[in-house]
C-alpha cells in the first residue's frame, strides 16, 4: 500500500481499536452496560474494518493478468465498500437493538467507575489515532475543507479511518451520556439511549463510506485540474492540433487510464503521427505521473457550422 493509502494511520487505529475493544469489554463484565456493550462490539468491528483494508491495499498489489489486464488496483475500494457494510451490519444494527433491549428492560449500571475508567481511556487512545490520521490526511488534502476531500479522494483508506475515528470518538461522548444519566437517575434506560445513539451514529457513517466507495467502485474520473493538465500536454505536442474529446478513469487510487481523440494535419505522414502520439504520451506521463495506461486516437477536426461544437471528422 503506497503512502497515499495511510498505512500508519491503519495501523495506529487497528492498535488502539484493539486495546479499547478489550478494555470496553471487561468493563461491560463489571457492569453490565449496555452502552458498553456497544462499544465493544463498535471496537471490534472497527479493528476488522483495518484488518480488511490491510488486506485491500496488499490484494491490489498483484501484477496484472490476462484475465485483469488493468491490474487489482480497485481491490482497495471493493474492501473499503466491505468496511461499509461491515460498519452497518454489526456495528450500527447491533447497538440499535442493544439499545432498544435495554429500554424496553433497563438495568442499572453496576459498578460505574469501570465504565468511566475505560471511557476516558478509550477517548484518548481513539484522539491519538484520529490525530495520526488527520496528521496524514493534511499532507494530500490541501486547500480543500475535510467535507470536499472525503467526497475527492480516490485513495478510500484515510477517508474511512478518518470517519471511523470520529464515529469512535462522538459515539464515546454518547456512551458517557448514557452511563452517566443511567447513574445519575438511577434509571437503566438511559443507557439504552446511549447505545441507540450510537447505532443511528455508526448507520450514517456506514452510509456515508457505502455512497463514496461505491462510487470509486462504478469508476471515476480524473479532478477537472488533473484532466486540464492532461489536456495541456497534449496540445503542447507540435503535432497535435488540438483535444477532441478526452476520458479518464481511475482503475485505482494511484493508476489513470487516458483515452483521448486527438486531432492532427490532414498532410501530416503516417510516421509523423505516430512521433506525436508517443511525444502526447511522454508529456501526459510527466505532467501526471499517474497516467499508466493511454490510448490517444489520431482523426482529423472540423468545427460544426450548424452548432459550433467540436466533432471528430
Amino acid at each position: 500500500m503506497s503512502a497515499g493509502g495511510g498505512t500508519k494511520a491503519i495501523l495506529a487505529a487497528l492498535g488502539a481499536n484493539l486495546a479499547i475493544a478489550v478494555a470496553k469489554f471487561v468493563a461491560f463484565l463489571f457492569t453490565g452496560s449496555s452502552s458498553m456493550l456497544a462499544e465493544s462490539v463498535h471496537s471490534v468491528a472497527d479493528s476488522g474494518n483495518q484488518a480488511l483494508l490491510m488486506l485491500g491495499g496488499k490484494r491490489a498489489a498483484k501484477r496484472s493478468t490476462r484475465k485483469h489486464p488493468f491490474g487489482y488496483g480497485r481491490e482497495r475500494y471493493f474492501y473499503a465498500f466491505v468496511v461499509a457494510v461491515v460498519l452497518f451490519t454489526i456495528g450500527a444494527l447491533f447497538s440499535l437493538y442493544e439499545g432498544w433491549h435495554k429500554i424496553a428492560d433497563p438495568q442499572p449500571v453496576e459498578s460505574p467507575i469501570w465504565a468511566f475508567a475505560v471511557l476516558i481511556f478509550a477517548i484518548v487512545a481513539e484522539g491519538f489515532s484520529f490525530r495520526t490520521a488527520i496528521k496524514e490526511s493534511s499532507a494530500i488534502k490541501g486547500d480543500h475543507s475535510w467535507v470536499a476531500f472525503i467526497r475527492r479522494a480516490k485513495a478510500p483508506e484515510l477517508p474511512v479511518v478518518l470517519l471511523e475515528d470520529f464515529g469512535a470518538l462522538i459515539g464515546l461522548v454518547f456512551a458517557l451520556f448514557g452511563v452517566t444519566m443511567a447513574v445519575v437517575t438511577g434509571n437503566g434506560a438511559w443507557d439504552g439511549v446511549g447505545s441507540l445513539a450510537i447505532g443511528v451514529l455508526l448507520a450514517v457513517i456506514a452510509i456515508i463510506l457505502a455512497t463514496e466507495t461505491k462510487s470509486l467502485l462504478i469508476g471515476e474520473s480524473a479532478t477537472p485540474e488533473m484532466e486540464d493538465k492532461i489536456c495541456a500536454a497534449l496540445e503542447a505536442a507540435p503535432e497535435v492540433s488540438r483535444v477532441i474529446h478526452l476520458r479518464t478513469l481511475h482503475l485505482g487510487p494511484e493508476e489513470l487510464l487516458v483515452a483521448a481523440k486527438i486531432a492532427v494535419e490532414h498532410d501530416d505522414t503516417a510516421g509523423e503521427v505516430a512521433r506525436g502520439i508517443d511525444e502526447a504520451e511522454r508529456r501526459i506521463r510527466e505532467a501526471v505521473p499517474m497516467a499508466r495506461v493511454i490510448y490517444l486516437e489520431p482523426d482529423l477536426y472540423r468545427a460544426d457550422a450548424a452548432s459550433g461544437q467540436r466533432t471528430g471528422a
